[in-house]
């Protein structure tokens, strides 16, 4: 069950990238991060978003699959209409 969920996961990750995504990233002990980027490439195990910095600076930050699958990262695109959340 679970190699499908990763399957699935991982299709819903590819079939989005180049579109903008809302990340919340949960950092332990009541620590959570909200982050906006491009969903910028998806790798067998992982996939990196390209996060503006600001002041000309450019950041890539990577998750794996089981991230969105332990919910430690939620996933969100954001469309102009509507958000659409990856689980």
């Amino acid at each position: 069950m679970q190699k499908n969920s990763l399957d699935k996961i991982k299709e819903n990750v590819e079939s989005c990238i180049g579109k903008k995504v809302r990340l919340k990233a949960n950092k332990g002990r009541k620590k959570t991060t909200i982050r906006e980027g491009i969903l910028e490439d998806a790798y067998p195990s992982i996939f990196v978003v390209k996060i503006d910095g600001g002041y000309n600076s450019v950041r890539r930050v990577s998750y794996s699959y089981s991230d969105i699958l332990t919910e430690t990262v939620e996933v969100t695109i954001c469309n102009e209409d509507r958000k659409i959340q990856i689980s």
